[in-house]
């Protein structure tokens, strides 16, 4: 009787444990996960289309600008300096101008050539958004700068680099 009373106990915490078993990673029953279900598509299909508020203007980052808006600067008064810097990848070319005006703001090396050489000379206008309602003021408080990298594929076929100002042209040969 007693052997049988010890085997009984031992089955009943034995079973008891096994509702454990029937969750845990242990059961090979679990392994793969529940299985999902989803409609066929044939190959040629496009899958549907997703709800789109028409109301809220899609935006793919605030960091980046759209590629459609218009540059409105205008050159720049005059060009003072041009320094290049030369970097292992390529080099970074420092441009210090004067506004007509204070205010200017903005400012860009513009290219009409999409950043390529022509004959060797690269050449770049220095445009900045400058406001026409500011006083002229002390050429201190006008000066601007600007920079921009330039890659070696592209100096390798640059002897010339050309600023364009309103006034002047500053260049800086090799």
């Amino acid at each position: 009787m007693r052997t049988f009373v010890t085997l009984m106990v031992i089955a009943s915490l034995t079973l008891s444990g096994c509702s454990r078993l029937r969750d845990s990673k242990i059961n090979p029953g679990n392994w793969f996960g529940k299985s999902r279900s989803a409609p066929v598509t044939a190959p040629g299909d496009a899958p549907p289309p997703e709800e789109v508020n028409p109301l809220i203007p899609e935006r793919t980052s605030i960091f980046q600008r759209d590629r459609t808006e218009v540059y409105l600067g205008t050159p720049v008064d005059q060009v003072t300096e041009i320094r290049v810097e030369r970097l292992p990848a390529g080099a970074i070319i420092h441009v210090t101008g004067i506004a007509l005006r204070q205010g200017a703001y903005d400012v860009r090396l513009t290219s009409k050539t999409d950043d390529e050489p022509v004959d060797g000379v690269l050449t770049f206008t220095m445009a900045a958004l400058q406001p026409q309602n500011q006083p002229q003021g002390p050429v201190s408080t006008r000066r601007i700068e600007v920079a921009k990298f330039v890659s070696n594929d592209v100096l390798e076929r640059t002897r010339t680099i050309s600023i364009v100002g309103a006034r002047n042209v500053q260049t800086t040969r090799r």
